[in-house]
Order: structure tokens, then C-alpha cells, then sequence
């Protein structure tokens, strides 16, 4: 059954730009009536505030850390309380560092981990139990392309969007009984901010984050399990099923070019 978006309450986290902020927009002109947006920074929030609520939807500004566990249970518990159940929950929050794993530092390493799934289960939790009572919801996470097929200079980014896919799989399964939905949106290389100075892939055309929220909105009124961004992805997860020796190849020639280190590696940890 496709997910009637009319008159229900969304949460997006990672909202205040990019891919979140994009689809904040599109539920909004499918009907959703309320979106309560999540992010760190209050002041870009308050601008797509603004934006959904040209758009027709009620807009709730939650800046939170999501980071830290104890704000995030005391946001959501408050929300719930002032501004009704939510009917769907995008996870959409994500940290991302481009880095050669031999040159990565620690605290880039956390913050990836910290973001994409400490935060992501933290709010998935809250949210889900509540679902799970009223026997209704849908709950969206944001993966990547990089969840399938793993990709060089960013090997914490690519853990974490597997485990995401993970997660999901099971999320799925356990959430079932109790009427609740659980989606992975598998977005390919998108432009946006965060990824405006990375070196980009050979070969990979970046979608928009405007394409990106399109294929959520038609993936869930088909009731995908996976959505899949872009003839690219749909490409790529193909030719990993079926030849996945020549993608990993394929991947090395079209990753950025790493520099070689200069000296030893220390074996003290950093």
C-alpha cells in the first residue's frame, strides 16, 4: 500500500540543507501537514521553516545535536507531547569526511559514527516505540550508494551507510507486525554543500537534492523497500550482483588519486 501523505505530521532530521531540506519541500507539496525540522543549526532551519510553510505545511523548528543522546530524548519526548504523533520519520542527518584511511584522524572517524548512526538509531528508537504503540508509521533511512558498493577515500562514510542498510533490513522485519514501515533510500553522489570540496569520482554525474526527494516521494507511493536514486545506482547495484570484481576494480580507476605518505606510519594511535 503507498504511504498517503495527506494531513500527516513528518520529521525530517538533517533538514537545514542539502537532500533534508529538498525533501522537507516535497513533503510539503504532497499534502503533509506538519514537518518538524531537525538539525543543529536553528538559523538555517528557521529559513526552511519558512519555505515549507510557503508551501502550504506547518513548520517546527527543533534544533538539536543529534550527537547527544540526552537532547535528542528530551526534543522528541517534547514534540510528541506538544505537536502529535509522527506518521513519517526521515533520518536524513549525515556527516561525511573525505579522507585516505592511512591519513584519517580519530575525531573525524567519531563524528561520521556519532551522526549517521548513533544519532540515526537514537531518534529511530524514540520515534519507533511510539509508532509501534499506535500501530502506524513509516520510517525512512537515508543510506547511499556508498551502503552498496564501498568507496576509497571514504571507508568510515562507507561503514556507516552499510550498517545503515543493516539496520533497515532488520528494522524491517521487526517493525512489520506492529503496521510500521521501514525504507532505504539509496541516493548516488548528490551536490550538495557537504560535498562541494571533495574530489568527486571519474565518470559519476551528480544528482540534485531536488531528484534525490522526487525518488522518495514516487518510491513510497510504489511501497519500495529500497529506493534507488538514478540510472547510475540502479547501474552500479546491477553490476555489483553480477560482476562484483570488475566494479571493484572499475571503483579503484575512478577514485580521486591518493598521496603516497612520505614517512612511517606512527604505531601510536592519534
Amino acid at each position: 500500500m503507498s504511504f498517503n501523505f495527506q494531513g500527516k505530521t513528518a520529521l525530517v532530521t538533517g533538514a537545514s540543507r542539502g537532500i533534508g531540506r529538498s525533501i522537507a519541500h516535497r513533503l510539503a507539496l504532497q499534502g503533509v501537514r506538519r514537518i518538524v525540522l531537525v538539525a543543529r543549526n536553528a538559523q538555517r532551519l528557521a529559513e526552511v521553516a519558512a519555505e515549507v510553510q510557503q508551501l502550504g505545511a506547518e513548520a517546527i523548528v527543533l534544533p538539536v545535536d543529534l550527537a547527544d543522546p540526552i537532547q535528542v530524548n528530551v526534543a522528541i519526548a517534547k514534540a510528541w507531547q506538544r505537536h502529535g504523533p509522527v506518521h513519517l520519520l526521515v533520518n536524513c542527518a549525515g556527516v561525511a569526511h573525505q579522507t585516505p584511511f592511512l591519513q584519517a584522524k580519530l575525531p573525524q572517524v567519531q563524528s561520521e559514527i556519532s551522526t549517521n548512526l548513533v544519532g540515526l538509531y537514537t531518534v529511530t528508537r524514540l520515534v519507533a516505540r511510539r509508532m509501534a504503540v499506535r500501530r502506524e508509521g513509516c520510517i525512512v533511512n537515508v543510506s547511499s550508494l556508498m551502503g552498496k558498493v564501498a568507496a576509497p577515500t571514504m571507508a568510515t562514510y562507507s561503514a556507516t551507510k552499510f550498517a545503515i542498510v543493516g539496520f533497515t533490513q532488520a528494522l524491517r522485519s521487526e517493525l512489520a507486525p506492529y503496521n510500521v514501515r521501514v525504507v532505504a533510500l539509496l541516493p548516488s553522489l548528490t551536490n550538495t554543500d557537504m560535498v562541494s570540496q571533495f574530489d568527486w569520482f571519474r565518470w559519476v554525474k551528480p544528482a540534485s537534492p531536488n531528484q534525490v526527494a522526487q525518488a522518495l516521494i514516487l518510491g513510497l507511493q510504489r511501497n519500495q523497500i529500497e529506493i534507488v536514486v538514478g540510472w547510475q545506482g540502479h547501474a552500479a547495484l546491477w553490476a555489483q550482483r553480477l560482476a562484483p570484481s570488475l566494479v571493484d576494480r572499475l571503483v579503484r580507476l575512478a577514485a580521486p588519486p591518493v598521496a603516497q605518505p612520505q614517512r612511517p606510519y606512527s604505531t601510536h594511535l592519534m
